[in-house]
C-alpha cells in the first residue's frame, strides 16, 4: 500500500472514530502533499512526487513540530507543546520504523565506509547516501552529529 493510500485509509478511519486531532493532522499532510505535487507538475512530473520525497516531507513536518515544541515549552505554553507532540505521533504512524541509537550508528558507519569518507569534507556524500537509503527512517540531524564525531574525532 502506497503512502497516499495509507493517508486516505487513515483519514477514513479517523473520521469514522471521530478523532479530530488525527483528521486535522492527516489533512495537513494531504495539503502539503498536494502543494508538492502541484510544484512537481510545473517541472513536468505529472505523477506527483515520489514516495521518498513524501517521506522527506513528513520528516520535515516532524522537525518543524519539534522546533515548535521547544519554543512553546520555553514560553510556558505546555498545551500547545502537547498538541504539537500529538501531531508528531500521528505523522509517525505513517512512517517506516525509525532507526535510532546503535542501529543509527551502525548505519552511519556503513555509509562512511561505502563512501570512503575520511574527513569532514566528505560529510555531504555520507548524508546523501543516508538520505537515499534511509528516507523517512532516521533523524538526519542526529545522524549528522554522529558523522561529525566519526570524521573529525
Amino acid at each position: 500500500m502506497s503512502l497516499r493510500e495509507k493517508f486516505q485509509t487513515g483519514l477514513k478511519e479517523a473520521m469514522h472514530s471521530q478523532n479530530k486531532m488525527a483528521i486535522a493532522t492527516i489533512r495537513l499532510i494531504s495539503a502539503a502533499l498536494k502543494d508538492r505535487d502541484i510544484a512537481a507538475r510545473s517541472k513536468g512530473n505529472t505523477e506527483g512526487i515520489a514516495e521518498e520525497e513524501i517521506l522527506a516531507m513528513m520528516q520535515t513536518m516532524i522537525k518543524q513540530r519539534r522546533e515548535s515544541i521547544k519554543m512553546y515549552e520555553q514560553g510556558g505554553r505546555e498545551e500547545l507543546a502537547l498538541r504539537e507532540q500529538q501531531e508528531i505521533d500521528i505523522i509517525e504512524t505513517f512512517l517506516p520504523r525509525q532507526i535510532t541509537g546503535d542501529e543509527m550508528e551502525a548505519a552511519v558507519d556503513q555509509a562512511i565506509e561505502k563512501e570512503n569518507a575520511t574527513c569532514i569534507k566528505d560529510m555531504g556524500r555520507v548524508m546523501g547516501y543516508l538520505r537515499n537509503e534511509y528516507a523517512g527512517q532516521m533523524d538526519f540531524g542526529q545522524a549528522s552529529v554522529i558523522i561529525k564525531k566519526r570524521l573529525v574525532g
